[in-house]
């Protein structure tokens, strides 16, 4: 039987999650919980065989490590990870084992989590791709993807919503953190790669397209 805590914020999202799981053979969901402290809470406490967890909320990458942390033997999935090559490579090294697109189905879910449970690498052929292509780069002694200073979970997804173009304010929207956080967050980023722009962090850490960021506002 493999053991299931489901973590995403979106109530009615996670209720439904777990009752699919629950009707499937030889999965026993251990709990549905939405925030980042219960889920390391109940992670340390039943040490699941599989966690998972939904990307799309503003703390998944903090909660991937932490729950990883809480419980060592449990294996993350990640649910709707966009699947650009950046975010991909930053679940991967956050701890997460398996995908789970936007697109995929029950079927593709149940695989998932059965794959992760027997120590599998369950993704779609995309995801897959992203990560063959960096343990090439890696392998060939080129510059990794997002290579750099080390940045935590939540600087580097400040710094993926600088690379799509938001501003300081939109980042604090789109993340529901104060603006002063986020100016705390860009300050650190900065000092981090040594550099005085935002546009040049970004570059730092993996290229960009400097078109795309001509008109936001640098300021911090």
């Amino acid at each position: 039987m493999t053991t299931v805590l489901v973590v995403c914020d979106v109530r009615i999202y996670r209720e439904g999650l777990a009752e699919v799981l629950r009707e499937a053979d030889q999965i026993q969901v251990i709990g549905a919980v939405g925030d980042a402290m219960e889920a390391v809470r109940r992670a340390n406490a039943d040490q699941p065989d599989v966690v998972l967890l939904d990307m799309a909320v503003p703390w998944s990458l903090e909660a991937v490590v932490a729950t990883g942390s809480a419980a060592p033997d449990s294996r993350v999935v990640a649910l709707c990870v966009p699947e650009t090559e950046r975010e991909v490579i930053a679940c991967a090294e956050a701890g997460v084992v398996g995908f789970v697109s936007r697109g995929a189905s029950v079927k593709d879910l149940l695989a998932a989590v059965a794959g992760a449970a027997v120590g599998e690498v369950v993704c779609p052929p995309r995801i897959a791709a992203s990560l063959v292509r960096e343990m090439a780069r890696r392998a060939a002694g080129h510059p990794v993807l997002g290579s750099g200073p080390h940045l935590t979970p939540r600087e580097r997804q400040v710094i993926d919503l600088i690379d799509r173009g938001l501003s300081n304010k939109e980042i604090a929207r789109t993340l529901h953190i104060a603006l002063s956080t986020v100016k705390n967050h860009v300050h650190n980023i900065l000092e981090k790669c040594q550099v005085h722009r935002r546009l040049d962090a970004v570059t730092t850490m993996g290229g960009a397209d400097r078109r795309r960021f001509a008109s936001v506002n640098p300021g911090i």
